[in-house]
């Protein structure tokens, strides 16, 4: 079979796991196709979990809980069943540490909302093997890139890379009170700043004209020299999942790779949740 689809999806605020969008609609609409696939899991980083040093890990939980999610109702994530897919992690480990990663396993990780929002939203009768890849925190672009790099060979073996952060994700230069005063996270009192505007548009000139390959790579680590990256983005870590997926279409086979941008929500007046596919299914073919 070819190659599955990768996805960069941007997760926003936790309300995003309990309110209706235009983006938790695509998010199921893409897990309907992955399941139609027949897919054997889903291989994920998320923005919420790094590590020290020169190390990165992964999830190998058999029983993780989920970490509390706020202004949102228990009833919306407390009752699905996770599933950690402990061969698949093993497989990642080996792969990884083949490329020269300082990379180990950790038994006792619990899974975060970055994750977990995604899953629910994408599939939500039950939840596929899934296995978590973590950060590291020194958040270097090229790193990032060659995890995604590393682990692009599953993508022939029906797996889905998903990298799961945020196009424009500032937490301190959101507008919290409508969510705080009346949980509402979609209100906009005002227009989204220009800042906020400008590398958004930034963000999706690059994925969806570059077209796969390595100028994919080097146009997302460009984007973090950007002149408004750091008005976007006032931490690394959500952008780091678009580098894990820019490593796992970045390779001279994806050279032509068609990206789209089917549905986007703007949240807190300035955060853009743009969600982004890079590829998709051959048509007829389930594995």
């Amino acid at each position: 079979m070819g190659l599955t689809p990768v996805h960069f999806f941007s997760h926003g605020s936790t309300m995003m796991l309990g309110e209706k969008s235009e983006s938790a609609d695509y998010w199921r609409k893409c897990g309907d196709e992955a399941l139609a696939q027949n897919i054997k899991g889903v291989v994920i980083m998320g923005a919420h979990w790094d590590c020290l040093g020169d190390k990165i890990e992964v999830a190998t939980n058999p029983d993780p809980a989920k970490s509390p999610v706020a202004y949102v109702h228990p009833d919306k994530y407390v009752n699905y069943k996770l599933n950690p897919d402990l061969p698949t992690a093993n497989r990642c480990i080996s792969l990884l540490a083949n490329e020269g990663f300082n990379v180990s396993a950790n038994p006792t990780f619990d899974w975060i909302h970055d994750v977990y929002l995604i899953l629910i939203h994408m599939f939500p009768s039950a939840c596929p093997p899934t296995t978590i890849i973590s950060m590291n925190a020194r958040y270097d672009p090229h790193y990032h890139m060659k995890i995604g790099s590393a682990l692009r060979p599953l993508r022939r073996e029906n797996f889905l890379l998903i990298g799961t952060g945020g196009a424009v994700h500032n937490l301190y230069r959101n507008r919290w009170a409508p969510m705080m005063r009346f949980r509402d996270n979609f209100a906009m009192e005002t227009p989204p700043e220009e800042w906020a505007l400008e590398f958004r548009q930034a963000v999706e000139d690059v994925i969806t004209k570059t077209a796969g390959g390595p100028k994919l790579r080097r146009a997302m680590t460009r984007l973090m020299k950007h002149p408004r990256f750091r008005d976007a983005h006032a931490t690394d870590d959500h952008f780091m999942a678009a580098m894990f997926v820019a490593g796992a279409v970045g390779d001279l086979e994806d050279v032509g790779t068609k990206a789209v941008m089917p549905a986007e929500s703007w949240e807190l007046t300035n955060m853009c949740n743009s969600q982004f596919t890079f590829g998709g299914w051959e048509k007829g073919i389930v594995a």
